[in-house]
């Protein structure tokens, strides 16, 4: 690829203040890692190019004409910018730890788990800007500028990617104790049409959700597609209807970790839960990642730690059987 002429004659004039600088070209070019030829051709074609003489040479000595002592002040101003710009540079690469953040995840999972994250990132990372953008896994990370995306489930069918494990979680059908108290408590799957039921419809396919289950003496698969009295397009408002009494609920169990934690929720058919759902941040591959990414890529490993569902949930589950 050829370098445009703009470009060139800027190269032009840089070689010739570095050869006024140096004192002589066989100087300069041992300073520029080149040839004296080579330095004096690109100031001679910056003077043919311009109609102007730059230099007066003589066999030991190079001195300044009139043009060239008023081009060479403007000269190092360009010299000391780009100086400048080339410290920026290496402040960037050394230090990274500033600037804008964009993350992505579910819609349902920012609600649920990042937005109350948000104040501790801040905090460990004062510096950095955070945008959160909702994402329900299709997203194109390069054409949207995502540093970071939250995806669930297996990566395979999203190739160049790379990704950081934060750990897994299991989806859970879970009522409130006095639900229980009310109603009874299912024992297997099959007893699931005798209960209220409250469906979550994927906004994205319009689809309404089946819950799945595995049994827990072979391992087979049960889906179970919910005859809900309620149908909704948001976990969360899901997980406050069960909140409210009115029904079973089969959601991620970060939608409400606190509560199930406390026994303010009850997990129902845990013996039943299918294989958990692993969870990664994924950025793009790439071979020099700022400070401040891998910075948050650390800070999100923590935060994931509190985002599992504890096994002490198994201490109350004997008691609805």
């Amino acid at each position: 690829m050829s370098t445009p002429t703009s470009f060139q004659r800027l190269i032009n004039l840089l070689h010739f203040a570095r050869v006024v600088e140096a004192g002589s070209f066989a100087e300069a070019a041992r300073r520029a890692g080149t040839t004296t030829s080579a330095l004096s051709k690109a100031v001679s074609r910056f003077e043919q190019s311009h109609g102007v003489r730059l230099l007066h040479r003589t066999t030991h000595a190079i001195s300044l004409t009139a043009e060239g002592e008023r081009l060479l002040e403007g000269t190092r101003d360009l010299l000391r910018e780009a100086e400048r710009l080339e410290a920026t540079l290496d402040r960037a690469a050394t230090s990274g730890a500033g600037g804008r953040i964009r993350l992505s995840a579910p819609a349902p999972f920012i609600r649920a788990r990042l937005a109350r994250q948000v104040p501790a990132l801040l905090r460990a990372n004062p510096d950095i800007e955070l945008e959160l953008k909702v994402d329900d896994g299709t997203l194109d990370l390069a054409g949207e500028a995502i540093d970071i995306a939250i995806r669930f489930g297996d990566l395979s069918s999203q190739p160049g990617l790379v990704a950081t494990p934060l750990g897994s979680f299991p989806w859970v059908l879970c009522a409130t104790p006095r639900y229980v108290d009310l109603i009874g408590a299912p024992q297997s799957p099959t007893d699931l049409n005798a209960h209220h039921q409250i469906g979550f419809r994927d906004p994205g396919s319009g689809r309404l959700l089946p819950w799945q289950f595995a049994s827990p003496v072979d391992g087979a698969i049960v889906r179970h597609l919910p005859r809900p009295r309620i149908v909704v397009e948001d976990m969360g408002a899901i997980w406050s209807m069960m909140r409210n009494g009115l029904g079973l609920a089969w959601l991620p169990a970060w939608v409400g970790l606190l509560e199930i934690r406390e026994g303010q929720v009850i997990e129902l058919l845990r013996e039943w839960r299918v294989t958990e759902t692993a969870m990664h941040a994924v950025r793009l591959e790439r071979q020099h990642t700022p400070r401040r990414i891998r910075r948050l890529l650390d800070d999100l490993r923590n935060a994931a730690r509190d985002w599992r569902l504890e096994d002490a949930a198994a201490d109350y589950a004997p008691a609805m059987s």
